[in-house]
């Protein structure tokens, strides 16, 4: 099934235990690597000027029984606690993904928003399914207790 101009939007809101300036500098592909498991293995930087997250830097990460995918960091604010980025998944879907970092008291409250935008040609139900709320909080609650554990103690949690 075709479908063009069908959106899926999906929130989350964590709550890190630490300081928007420690949080927000982790919301990178080189540094992600420290805290998530698996995520050396699955990401590649293509470009950044200074190795770190920037705007305008490009990664790629791969995932099983599916294309590689290909992010650009569109906007990047530590001053205003903003990540954003772009991916393209060929074939299947188009995805931003905004991240608000902001103080709560010692604390960080982390919004999350994904907008997807099956591609023309990929079947919608699929995106659908991979987007499931059950799967995708699932995801968001682990990559929350990832990171706060790597904050808490400097060891990356590893799943049980």
């Amino acid at each position: 099934m075709t479908v063009v101009g069908r959106q899926l939007v999906r929130e989350y809101r964590q709550r890190i235990d630490a300081t928007p300036e420690a949080v927000i500098p982790l919301l990178c592909p080189v540094r992600e690597g420290e805290w998530l498991d698996g995520w050396d293995a699955r990401c590649t930087l293509v470009y950044s000027t200074s190795g770190v997250a920037e705007a305008g830097c490009v990664f790629t990460t791969t995932a099983p029984a599916r294309p590689d995918t290909t992010w650009i960091v569109t906007r990047h604010d530590p001053r205003r606690g903003v990540v954003e980025f772009a991916r393209v998944c060929p074939g299947l879907e188009a995805v931003t993904l905004a991240i608000r970092v902001r103080a709560e008291g010692k604390a960080s409250a982390v919004a999350i928003r994904y907008t997807i935008t099956p591609l023309p040609g990929a079947d919608v139900e699929v995106v659908q399914r991979r987007w499931d709320g059950d799967e995708f909080d699932a995801d968001m609650a682990w990559w929350e207790a990832s990171m706060n554990h790597y904050l808490g103690t400097g060891i990356r949690l590893l799943p049980s």
